[in-house]
């Protein structure tokens, strides 16, 4: 019997979630019985292996009907509906998925499954649900059903899993309810996104420059000891990171699965709510911010839709089809509304297939779309080159998990795009030295047609899922110079130009070994020499990890601190990329993983930091075992808020660092607070909630003593107690 610790040398696991058992007590993998076809057997998926080596293979058409139902409730979202895989969750069909487990018994796979998903809550579907996703997932692979092994995985193709229907507008319109329509409402112009009142928080950021900032100044270091809860909102399970909107009043909050509701923001009361009509697989998925303007709230929706909401009622205004979610197209950030265009970029990408990831511009009133550009550089134009000799198809990633940032004088959007897909070079045919354009870079876009007017590529060639595809915060330095911050998992502060796109400066804000270099001038880096070198199979342990450094939670600006105020992460990892069958349909992220923890952190997985944006000095900084899991929240009071997977949400001096308060939500503080006043009261809010990727997985595995509920999403309100209540 293997040792957790050793199966992401051996291979035992091969896929993404093998790495959830590394870090738990030992034992690893264990023997255990397969409930198929109403009999107890044990038996071996053959690659190049006899039929008569497959003895037991068999399940019934009932069983993987049975399993198909469980996957589409609890896997596919983030294992797709046709089980291409995305993101984090690799294929678990197709010649990938074959080439890794032709010869491991299926055995493995059911207590691979069984022990670590869904993620953080192993076995909570019970044995026999378990025993029917992989029989689901044999029928997927081309094992026949009813005993007839003859053809077993390797020698037959996948087969698709048949793709769930289309929904109609008319299905979408019969989702909304309206309880009290909004009067007297006032349409947001484009004066009033330039320069929102401060009583309202209009964008992802709040504003177009990405700071993160409110000015209400209300709620201070002085009395923030008496903030208490004003009103609370359970929320539907499934992914929760999401930003609430506040306008005149009014808090717009996107659920799990686009379920998208209007509050009175002073009481908590429901005004109106729209449920999408989606795929099951897509039910639970996140989406982590709206837009606003004139009288509609925009969704970008996680079946690639983007559909236009009358903010007054909920109704359905418009929608347009972005792409085919059947293609794994996905939205998980939100639209941003410059100049009377909806901007809106799309993720799920890692296959290889035709086309690329994109951004595009739709016309508010109508949905028309008015512009696409790739985030992937074409054969023959420029920077097509950097792929080197990959066709369209096969040049995979690209995609953009965060919302841009918007410089309305400049007449510039700056928007982040990711790495390439698969994860490693070498398993993607190419070498560090082939940059792949436009991955892992900035764009400055021009809004009226979507041209690149000049990009920064931070790593180029990236080689271990360290994306810089995060926030933009556009701040004037006090050279005069328009800056432009960005971090991405690496911990490294990018400062750019953002009129020029030229490098300003960088600090390291966590331990890193990655890179060897980077230069001071240029900001161009070296990898360390055994990374660029590493083949197929071959294990490199780096620091930090895929949660970061930094990952989406956002950092914010304070204009009265001068600094940026970073949430970070303090971890390592050990990584090794596989296999990859360079035809369409294949890709996806394809490596296997390990973490660890930072060396020097004492464990300290958290960690807040303040940087000085002229100096890029670093003012103070917090380290704690909690990871954090919010976007920092910075205040005119003086504070700064942030939440953790250990449920905890804090205020702190943003000068000093200190603790001024903290509180206990139901379970892990994630998402994107804000700040808002409603009826002459300053309101905090901020979302518990559960799901999301690294940032979640390497606490699971590194802070087990780390306890909170696998549920309890909600929205939490908060405002100053009345004198002599606390």
């Amino acid at each position: 019997m293997l040792q957790s610790s050793e199966i992401g040398r051996q291979g035992v696991a091969a896929w993404t979630a093998r790495s959830t058992l590394v870090g738990k007590s030992a034992g690893g993998v264990r023997a255990r019985w397969f409930f198929v076809a109403g009999s107890l057997a044990w038996f071996a998926v053959g690659s190049g292996s006899s039929a008569s080596a497959q003895t037991g293979a068999s399940y019934t058409t009932d069983q993987a009907e049975a399993g198909q139902r469980v996957f589409e409730r609890s896997c596919a979202t983030c294992h797709m509906a046709d089980l291409s895989g995305a993101f984090e969750a690799p294929e678990l069909a197709g010649p990938n998925f074959r080439a890794a487990w032709g010869t491991r018994p299926v055995g493995e796979l059911v207590d691979l499954i069984s022990a670590s998903m869904p993620p953080g809550q192993g076995e909570a579907l019970g044995d026999r649900a378990y025993s029917d996703v992989v029989a689901y997932i044999l029928q997927a692979n081309g094992v026949a059903a009813s005993g007839d092994t003859e053809g077993g995985v390797s020698a037959t193709d996948g087969r698709s899993v048949g793709f769930l229907s289309e929904r109609s507008l008319s299905e979408a319109e019969t989702q909304t309810t309206t309880y009290s329509p909004l009067t007297n409402f006032v349409p947001v112009t484009d004066a009033i996104l330039r320069e929102p009142d401060p009583d309202d928080w209009l964008n992802y950021r709040r504003t177009y420059n990405g700071w993160g900032y409110s000015p209400l100044d209300q709620i201070t270091r002085d009395n923030v000891h008496r903030l208490s809860l004003a009103w609370t909102w359970a929320m539907p399970a499934g992914s929760n990171q999401p930003t609430p909107l506040v306008y005149d009043g009014v808090l717009y909050l996107a659920n799990p699965g686009n379920i998208i509701q209007a509050f009175d923001a002073a009481t908590g009361t429901l005004r109106w709510e729209y449920r999408r009509s989606l795929p099951e697989s897509l039910r639970t998925g996140l989406l982590r911010n709206l837009a606003i303007y004139e009288d509609k709230l925009f969704l970008a929706s996680r079946d690639a839709y983007l559909v236009a909401l009358d903010a007054r009622t909920g109704a359905v205004v418009w929608e347009t089809r972005i792409a085919d979610y059947r293609l794994g197209y996905t939205n998980s950030a939100g639209p941003i509304v410059a100049d009377g265009k909806v901007i809106n970029a799309i993720n799920g990408c890692a296959r290889f297939q035709p086309d690329s990831c994109f951004i595009t511009a739709h016309d508010a009133r109508t949905g028309e779309e008015l512009w696409r550009t790739l985030t992937i550089a074409q054969p023959g134009t420029p920077g097509g080159d950097t792929w080197g000799d990959l066709s369209l198809t096969l040049r995979g990633g690209g995609d953009s998990w965060i919302t841009g940032s918007y410089d309305p004088d400049l007449g510039l959007l700056y928007w982040p795009v990711a790495q390439a897909k698969p994860w490693v070079p070498a398993s993607r045919g190419l070498t560090v030295h082939d940059a792949a354009l436009y991955t892992n870079a900035t764009l400055a876009i021009d809004p009226d047609d979507g041209s690149i007017r000049w990009y920064f590529q931070h790593v180029p060639g990236e080689a271990l899922d360290l994306d810089e595809a995060f926030e933009k915060v556009l701040v004037d330095d006090r050279q005069g110079r328009k800056a432009l911050f960005t971090i991405g998992k690496s911990g490294v502060l990018w400062k750019l130009d953002r009129e020029t796109g030229g490098f300003l400066g960088h600090t390291e804000t966590v331990y890193q070994n990655v890179f060897d270099r980077i230069d001071p001038i240029t900001g161009a880096i070296t990898y360390r020499r055994d990374i660029a070198e590493a083949g197929i199979g071959d294990w490199v342990s780096v620091c930090p990890s895929t949660a970061g450094g930094h990952n989406w939670q956002a950092m914010a600006f304070s204009p009265e601190a001068r600094a940026v105020v970073i949430p970070l992460s303090q971890s390592c990892l050990e990584i090794a990329g596989r296999e990859v069958a360079l035809v369409e349909g294949s890709g996806g992220s394809q490596a296997d993983r390990k973490w660890f923890e930072m060396p020097g952190t004492g464990g300290r997985l958290g960690k807040v930091a303040a940087y000085d944006i002229d100096t890029l000095a670093e003012l103070w900084s917090i380290e704690q075992r909690a990871s954090v899991l919010t976007a920092m929240l910075t205040t005119a009071g003086g504070l700064v808020f942030f939440g953790d997977v250990d449920r905890n949400f804090r205020a702190l001096d943003v000068g000093t660092g200190d603790l001024l308060w903290e509180t206990r939500l139901g379970t892990s503080v994630q998402g994107f607070p804000v700040a808002f006043r409603a009826g002459g009261e300053q309101f905090i809010a901020v979302t518990a909630g559960v799901g999301g990727g690294s940032p979640r997985r390497v606490p699971m595995l590194l802070s087990p003593e780390i306890r909170h509920p696998n549920r309890g999403n909600a929205l939490y309100v908060f405002k100053l107690a009345r004198d002599g209540r606390r």
